[in-house]
């Protein structure tokens, strides 16, 4: 089965009552891993590669391991660019192979978030490409990007209308209180759902996406802290406001910082037991293990995605 866009998953998902995860890549591990989860769970899968990891791992080794872990698994896999922030950088995706892009213009005015939009839109359709586009602004740091609360804006329903049908994007993310990071709430998390509500009524049947949704596990914070780690405060979305979201308009849950906790606790925990290894092989097994774990997990109880193929 080759690469697929993501229009028929997330269709098939906002009929089904629950949402498509999207993991963020860097690495042959972290593909393996999130790979031989939906592989057990029957699960389509986004593997979603940012403009960092694209600069990280180079673009050519990514698709390489995408594709081969398509030809391993025989499962429905989009490859998606994750916040592509310009024209230029959504066009060099496509060329590259990508199957499912995210212009993000939500830094731009309503207007130029449109024209950006629209002019994605209008390269990608034609070579059967999905675009997704943002309308508010998500606090938090990722890749280097800061947005503080101060910028964090969330989305106003009376917009979306207007922005779908002037753009022809196929998905939307929205801001209902989710934030990038391992720190998203200082006080108790809380996601407006009445704006999730109000733009499911005025565009039915239309897939949205949800931007930093991880959970920041308390299990795994508590690896990283008793293993040389500094995570004080660390706070995500509860996972039942995302299966919540998931039976809703949500098709598509971002999930990354997640990923990166599994990993990196698994890493600390394996060096602090055997300091005297230093074969890569060692400790990032175990790693690749802890991923596929917290995959599995939240094909299974959070996006309610399994056995969906």
């Amino acid at each position: 089965m080759p690469l697929v866009n993501t229009k028929e998953m997330l269709m098939k998902a906002y009929a089904g009552g629950y949402a498509v995860g999207a993991f963020n890549v860097n690495n042959m591990e972290m593909i393996q891993g999130i790979v031989s989860a939906a592989i057990e769970e029957r699960a389509p899968l986004i593997l979603q590669v940012s403009n960092g990891a694209r600069k990280y791992a180079n673009p050519i080794y990514l698709k390489a391991l995408v594709e081969s872990a398509v030809k391993e698994s025989n499962l429905p896999i989009a490859l998606h660019l994750d916040h592509g922030d310009t024209y230029e950088l959504c066009v060099s995706a496509i060329d590259d192979g990508f199957t499912s892009v995210m212009i993000d213009a939500s830094h731009h005015s309503f207007e130029e978030n449109i024209r950006i939009t629209r002019k994605v839109v209008e390269y990608a359709h034609p070579r059967n490409v999905t675009v997704e586009a943002e309308l508010g602004r998500l606090a938090g740091i990722e890749d280097g990007i800061y947005v503080s609360e101060n910028d964090s804006a969330f989305t106003d329903p009376s917009q979306v209308e207007e922005f779908v049908e002037r753009t022809g994007v196929d998905s939307l993310a929205i801001a209902i209180g989710t934030s990038h990071g391992v720190y998203k709430f200082k006080g108790e998390p809380k996601l407006r759902f009445d704006i999730l509500e109000e733009v499911a009524r005025r565009l039915p049947n239309f897939p949205i996406v949800l931007h930093g949704a991880s959970s920041v596990l308390s299990e795994y914070v508590d690896i990283i802290q008793n293993n040389g780690g500094d995570l004080v405060g660390a706070k995500g979305v509860p996972e039942e406001m995302l299966r919540k979201a998931a039976k809703m308009a949500v098709c598509k849950i971002n999930i990354d910082s997640d990923l990166r906790m599994a990993f990196t606790a698994a890493i600390r925990k394996y060096l602090m037991e055997n300091p005297s290894h230093f074969d890569p092989r060692q400790y990032l097994a175990p790693a690749r293990e802890s991923v596929k774990q917290l995959v599995k997990h939240k094909i299974r109880n959070v996006l309610g995605c399994n056995n969906k193929i």
